[in-house]
This record gives C-alpha cells, sequence and structure tokens, in this order.
C-alpha cells in the first residue's frame, strides 16, 4: 500500500494516510493512484443562502465559485480516467440549488424599480460526465448485483459499513450493487469510451457517528476514535486492492511508438485530429478570459473584507474604500512606528486605525494608540497642522452586518467626541463604497467626505441615493 499516493476530496478516512483537500481546490488528479470522492457541496452554501422553490439559492459569488468547481471537478475526473486511472466517488445525497446565471432585468422606475435576477438549477452531480439519472434514496439492505462481480472482495470486506443515499439509472453505467427489495441500482461502474480507467460509484460511508468518533468536552470537536482509524485503514486497503484486480483484468497493452506513423491514422480520425486542434485553441482562448475574469472579479471583491475581515486583509480594503470615496490614500511604516490609513482630501487630512472583533464593539484601546500616531505625525517636519482622528471598526465581524449590535462601546464613544475623532463603522463604509464603486457621483462622495471631517463620534453618512429597489429571483 505504501505504493500508492492516495488522495481524499472533501472527506477524511481516519488512519488511512490519504491527503486530503476540498472541493473547493484547484488540484490535478494526474498526480495521484487512488482517488477518493464525496460530491457534498454544503461548503459553497456560504454564511447566510436563500431558499427558492423550497432548495438553496446561492448569492453570485458562491454560484460563480460552486460552477467553476463542479466544471474544474467534471474535468480533472475525466483526464484521469483517461489516463488509466480508476476513480472512487462515495454517493452522497444528490444536491440541488440554484445559482446566478449572471444576468439580470428591471422593470419599473424609481422607487419602484424592480431587478429580477436569474438563476439556474444545478447539481453536484455535475462532476460526472455522461447521463445518469440520480434520485435520492435511503437504506442500507443491499447486494451485490451480479456473480464475478469487480467488487466482490471490497463488498465482504466494506459491505457491511455502507448504506446508499440514491438511486442510479442511465445508459451509461453498469450496476454492480443493487437493493435487496426492487433490485433498483445504487452502486455502479461506469466506463468511457476510449479510456483506460474506471469510475465507480459506491454506496456512501458515514463514519461521523459512534463508536467511530466522540465530542471533545472541551473543545466540542469530534475526535477520531481508535476505531475509525482501524475502518479507515481497512477502506483504503479494500479499495486498493480493488484497483490492483481491475486493472490486472482490462489493462491494455502499451502503444509502440510507430504505432504513431502518419500512415496508419485512418481518414476519419485524421479529419477528427484536425477539429480536436481547433477546439483546444479556442478552449486555450477561453481559458485565458476566463482566468482574466476571474482575477478581475478577485480584484472587485475586495471591498467585501469590509464586512468580516480583521487584520491586514480588513486594512487594505479601508484604504480601497477611502480611495472609492475621494481621498487620496497612504500607509506609513517605519522600524519605529506603523499607521494603518493616512487619507486627505481638499476638506482635510486625517489619521486612522483599523481594528476587527470577532464577537465584541470595538473599545477604547485603539483610541490611545491613534492619539500617539497623530502626535508622532505633528512632530514630522513636513507636517504644520495636527490631524483629525479616525477609527475604522469591523465589530461583531463573524455576525452578518444586520444581526450585530452597536459597533463602539459607549465609553469609546465619549472619549471619540472629547477627543474629536471619528468613529466609522466598517458596513457604513462597505455601503458607501459599494455605491460609489459603480456611479460616478462625486457630489455624494464629497459629501461623505465632509460627514468624516466635520463630525465627531459615531459618523452617520447621509442616505444612499439609490433606496426602495426590489430584487426577486426568478429561473431561466
Amino acid at each position: 500500500m505504501a505504493k500508492y499516493k492516495i488522495l481524499t476530496v472533501g472527506f477524511a478516512l481516519p488512519g488511512s494516510g490519504a491527503e486530503i483537500t476540498s472541493l473547493k481546490s484547484k488540484i490535478s488528479l494526474l498526480d495521484y493512484d487512488i482517488i477518493i470522492i464525496n460530491p457534498s457541496i454544503y461548503e459553497f452554501y456560504g454564511y447566510r443562502h436563500e431558499v427558492y422553490q423550497g432548495k438553496p439559492c446561492l448569492d453570485d459569488t458562491n454560484s460563480f465559485r460552486l460552477k467553476a468547481q463542479l466544471e474544474h471537478w467534471r474535468r480533472e475526473i475525466f483526464e484521469a480516467i483517461k489516463a488509466g486511472k480508476n476513480i472512487f466517488l462515495y454517493l452522497n445525497e444528490n444536491q440541488e440549488v440554484y445559482v446566478a446565471t449572471g444576468t439580470n432585468s428591471y422593470s419599473g422606475t424609481g422607487k419602484n424599480r424592480q431587478t429580477t435576477r436569474h438563476v439556474e438549477s444545478i447539481s453536484n452531480y455535475t462532476i460526472i460526465s455522461g447521463e445518469i439519472d440520480i434520485i435520492n434514496s435511503s437504506g442500507s439492505s443491499m447486494s451485490l448485483s451480479e456473480k464475478n462481480n469487480d467488487l466482490a472482495v471490497y463488498w465482504s470486506e466494506i459491505g457491511q459499513l455502507s448504506e446508499y443515499r440514491v438511486l442510479l439509472s442511465g445508459n451509461g453505467i453498469k450496476s454492480v450493487v443493487q437493493t435487496i427489495s426492487g433490485k433498483k441500482s445504487v452502486g455502479a461502474k461506469v466506463r468511457y469510451k476510449n479510456a483506460t480507467g474506471n469510475l465507480f460509484l459506491l454506496p456512501y460511508i458515514y463514519l461521523y457517528k459512534a463508536p467511530y468518533t466522540y465530542e471533545d468536552p472541551d473543545t466540542l470537536e469530534s475526535i477520531w476514535t481508535k476505531e475509525a482509524s482501524v475502518v479507515g485503514k481497512k477502506i483504503i486497503s479494500a479499495l486498493c486492492s480493488l484497483d490492483k484486480s481491475v486493472k490486472s483484468i482490462g489493462e491494455l497493452s502499451a502503444i509502440p511508438e510507430w504505432v504513431s506513423q502518419d500512415k496508419f491514422i485512418l481518414p476519419k480520425e485524421e479529419k477528427i485530429r484536425i477539429q480536436l486542434v481547433n477546439v483546444n485553441s479556442e478552449i486555450e482562448t477561453l481559458q485565458k478570459q476566463k482566468e482574466q475574469l476571474e482575477q478581475t472579479i478577485l480584484n472587485e471583491s475586495l471591498l467585501r473584507h469590509l464586512i468580516y475581515e480583521n487584520g491586514k486583509p480588513l486594512e487594505s480594503a479601508v484604504r480601497l474604500a477611502l480611495k472609492t470615496i475621494g481621498f487620496n490614500v497612504s500607509h506609513f511604516e517605519n522600524a519605529e512606528s506603523e499607521f494603518d490609513v493616512i487619507f486627505e482630501s481638499p476638506e482635510g487630512r486625517l489619521i486612522g486605525e483599523v481594528e476587527g472583533k470577532d464577537n465584541k464593539p470595538i473599545n477604547i484601546d485603539k483610541l490611545r494608540q491613534l492619539a500617539m500616531n497623530i502626535h508622532e505625525d505633528l512632530e514630522n517636519e513636513n507636517v504644520d497642522e495636527m490631524a483629525k482622528g479616525a477609527l475604522i471598526g469591523n465589530a461583531y465581524r463573524l455576525k452578518e452586518p444586520s444581526e450585530r449590535d452597536s459597533f463602539f462601546t459607549d465609553k469609546c464613544i465619549t472619549a471619540a467626541k472629547r477627543s474629536n475623532t471619528a468613529l466609522i463603522s466598517s458596513v457604513d463604509l462597505f455601503n458607501i463604497a459599494q455605491y460609489l464603486s459603480g456611479k460616478n457621483d462625486t457630489k455624494f462622495a464629497s459629501t461623505c467626505r465632509k460627514v468624516i471631517i466635520e463630525n465627531s463620534g459615531k459618523i452617520i453618512f447621509p442616505k444612499l441615493p439609490t433606496v426602495g429597489l426590489k430584487s426577486e429571483i426568478t429561473t431561466i
């Protein structure tokens, strides 16, 4: 077993020694000998998601990520099978969700203007190539579908640990496990034309229960037991044996180098090869466009760090937001001191401190640091006037913004008023920057800058010019 390089995608097998990765990764399957996949997509749902027609409806960001990752795994699985590898996919439940198509339509004007967000249905089993129908169903009474079954040895070892969560049908599958009652397929072997590997769709194995896990009383985390490690090793051993058995039966001869000479190419094959070259060229162009768009989306999404980040990512987002509002922004750091943000405009000059709190409001501590920074700044020979202070806080950052309490403590607000310091909620700053990033509203930006400079204590920004917009979801 030591010679196998093993990867599990989307779940862990205790004691197996396998490398673990998430469905969110971009890893290549070609580097591994044994590949085991759990196609659950719960991790793409996000902190909060809507429900549409009884199914989860993902926001634009998670929609984009999910579709991109499902396409990545679909491609990787198919390429690995073409390269002669056997993929073992454990059949978790079929998850259907609604994802954004990237298009909106509009109706009405002014306050009655309505935005319709178009969505489409997608399943976690999009990662499987071919026409396979998958329906949710559950049970544990199963048997092998036929004699001389590839799964015979595997099933003798692992069958009692397995349960079915879906029923399978379709022309492209060969049933290997079926329900005892009704003879419905719950496990299958899938072969693809001109591919030497196989896709095994196996009944699910659930280990997050007794006697395989227990809850740590201090951390409340699930801990694997010794029994779990024994089972994990057993599963890997059975899959390695299955992989070896299948390869020994279906292994093709190595293709001699001389076979690739032009004189052995078939006429139809030559035409298809030309088409393939053209398709690959188009794919390469589209892939470059895709990568450019992904990077653009990543750059444009940095402002969202204002509503959930802390530390350096939050500081960077604050500087970007202040630039969006129209300030000239810089960051000062030397061996002796560091200012999170210095921002100025014709209306005035400010020095800011940025702070994020997981589950607490922003307290008075940062005001002391801010006062020291302002005095250090004034000692600079190039500075003639004392800068105004600003404390930008992202309090209760782990909660959805509408569920958060006051961002600043009462003591912090009182002290800020006495020291002429502006207290700015990073969520308020996000709302302003979100509006301005899509519009050239210099008048509103100027008003926001003046509000920061001319007021102390908690800053109350003017209402956004675009209010009262309604939104609904529709399928395409």
